[in-house]
């Protein structure tokens, strides 16, 4: 774990990879999304005939559908070669999530994504 990474944000991560774990072999990534008032939700990839969700996506519709007004920050677990998606993204940015860590199943910080609503110029 990176050791300038915010403790409530390595809680994020330590939770995704905890998910990933659990959810193994189905789920190929897992997150962990935290709400401004702290309370977290999370979330393993979901692949149905019905249904194909990513757990970026998920976790934001569990915060969102429990009443949730808006995300702090979120972190996704996956294989450190996979970027995040637009599509993946966009729930996190329109729920005004600061940023989206991607973390590889060791928990090693790859990336932050920060939201591009929010950067101000300088």
């Amino acid at each position: 774990m990176d050791a300038d990474l915010d403790p409530e944000d390595a809680k994020l991560i330590i939770l995704a990879r905890s998910a990933w774990a659990r959810g193994r072999p189905r789920a190929s990534s897992a997150a962990a999304v935290r709400d401004q008032t702290g309370r977290t939700y999370i979330a393993t990839d979901v692949s149905l005939r019905g249904v194909s969700l990513t757990a970026l996506q998920l976790a934001v519709a569990m915060a969102v559908s429990s009443g949730a007004e808006g995300l702090e920050a979120a972190a996704v677990v996956r294989e450190p070669d996979d970027e995040l998606l637009d599509r993946e993204l966009g729930p996190a940015w329109e729920a005004e999530a600061a940023r989206v860590m991607l973390a590889g199943t060791d928990g090693a910080l790859v990336k932050v994504y920060l939201n591009p609503d929010q950067i101000t110029a300088a």
